[in-house]
């Protein structure tokens, strides 16, 4: 069974790559579609941080083009955070699976599954919706028991850990809750 794992960043990937390869996926590969990062360094940074998860397993990793206008082109409410992050959501999962689906893959997952930040029954929804659409399985699993430890391993690596989602308005919401 082959797995296509979209990956929001190194760290969140740590615990589902593990746990994918316990739950007998014979390949599993990392499919780093954001364009919701924010600055462009941020999206850099965060992308060569996947070559240090070579420690965690043996993976491939699938590039996307990095293009912000696909990101602010699906956002329909800018005010509104909730809807502006399940449109995102949508976005990056949409294409996880439309890319799972073109290059045979049987199933396909998301490491937004691993944050205790997300809203699971929501993504659980998104991803379903696609997978019926492309015709390819969803693996669900709630990788956040492994988040804590994850992040913890992704450190002990001197894998970079951010401290927002990546998109510009929760940069915003970072700096002002500092303030």
């Amino acid at each position: 069974m082959k797995l296509l794992l979209h990956t929001c960043c190194a760290p969140c990937a740590v615990y589902p790559l593990e746990q994918s390869k316990s739950d007998q996926f014979k390949r599993v590969d990392l499919y780093f579609y954001n364009p919701n990062i924010h600055p462009a360094k941020e999206y850099s940074k965060r992308k060569k941080e996947l070559g240090k998860l070579k420690h965690f397993g043996k993976f491939g990793v699938l590039k996307a083009d990095y293009n912000q206008a696909d990101y602010f082109k699906a956002i329909k409410d800018f005010d509104n955070k909730e809807l502006r992050c399940m449109d995102c959501w949508s976005l990056r999962l949409g294409k996880t699976a439309e890319r799972a689906a073109l290059r045979k893959y049987d199933y396909f997952s998301t490491t937004l599954l691993s944050s205790i930040y997300q809203d699971h029954e929501v993504l659980k929804k998104i991803c379903g919706e696609f997978a019926e659409k492309y015709k390819v399985k969803f693996y669900y699993k709630d990788f956040r028991t492994g988040f804590k430890a994850g992040h913890n391993k992704a450190r002990e690596k001197k894998i970079y850990c951010q401290n927002y989602c990546g998109c510009i308005f929760s940069a915003v919401e970072r700096y002002e809750s500092k303030r």
